[in-house]
């Protein structure tokens, strides 16, 4: 029987009035968005309000109470284990500590999805893993290294590099400069430009730091928690370019943009 398709071919992702709710608690309402081939996309908005859930979601880790995530247009609700497994080789995953295998090499962990997922001679492995070092700047010193000798920095360069290494249609990064200096931060921020150019790929960044967002994003969306939010309040209160977000009028956008939290010394 063939997959539901969504006949919008051109967005490489959509998200269709997606709803998680944890037992009385909602977390994510009515969420829709279109994600095009290419874009890179921040979504931002305080703690607490859903932009990891969303991401969990848009790989298949949570299922949705309600609302429908397409991949290319096919309905990832509707695969099986097995599908979907298929289907997740076209996204590439940056942790928010990197998360790499701490019992493994770094030679070890960059491997790791090429033998869980391929074929690929060992030679042809190796030449990937030794080319995506070299475009996060690292050099093959690392390779016989443990991420606990490495700066957290580097973990995250190598997070980057590993998420790559199948080549993914689209990465998802879940707070990609956290823990940083404002120098590596800065690192990062180019080296997640500099991929997305270089490879053509869509990304999806996960950030509470503005930097990201004027210096990598295309497009940015705020959401907002819940709990805050009037019965049939959007929850989505900005989806547009990155340059525009800081001209908004919007006191609850504007006061996260510049970090502004006179508003909140006393929570209700």
């Amino acid at each position: 029987m063939p997959r539901e398709q969504d006949p919008e071919m051109s967005t490489l992702l959509k998200v269709e009035n997606l709803t998680v709710t944890f037992g009385a608690q909602s977390v994510l309402r009515d969420i829709s968005l279109e994600i095009a081939p290419g874009e890179t996309l921040a979504v931002i908005g305080e703690s607490g309000c859903g932009k990891t859930v969303l991401l969990k979601n848009l790989i298949g880790l949570i299922r949705p109470t309600s609302g429908r995530i397409f991949f290319e247009g096919v309905d990832i609700g509707t695969l099986n284990e097995a599908e979907l497994a298929e289907t997740r080789k076209n996204y590439g995953f940056v942790f928010q500590m990197a998360a790499l295998f701490d019992s493994m090499t770094i030679e070890e962990n960059l491997l790791f999805p090429l033998v869980q997922h391929t074929k690929l001679p060992r030679q042809e492995m190796m030449e990937r893993i030794l080319r995506l070092l070299d475009e996060v700047g690292l050099s093959t010193n690392v390779l016989p290294k443990r991420p606990a000798e490495l700066s957290g920095g580097m973990r995250k360069r190598v997070g980057i590099a590993r998420a790559l290494v199948l080549q993914p249609k689209i990465v998802l990064y879940d707070e990609p400069t956290t823990g940083l200096d404002p120098i590596m931060t800065d690192v990062i921020n180019r080296l997640m430009a500099h991929m997305a150019r270089t490879y053509e790929i869509t990304s999806v960044i996960v950030t509470h730091d503005m930097t990201t967002v004027r210096n990598v994003a295309d497009r940015v969306v705020m959401l907002y928690p819940t709990a805050r939010l009037k019965r049939n309040e959007p929850q989505i209160l900005f989806n547009g370019p990155a340059k525009t977000i800081e001209r908004s009028r919007d006191p609850r956008i504007r006061d996260f943009v510049f970090g502004d939290g006179s508003s909140r010394l006393k929570e209700k």
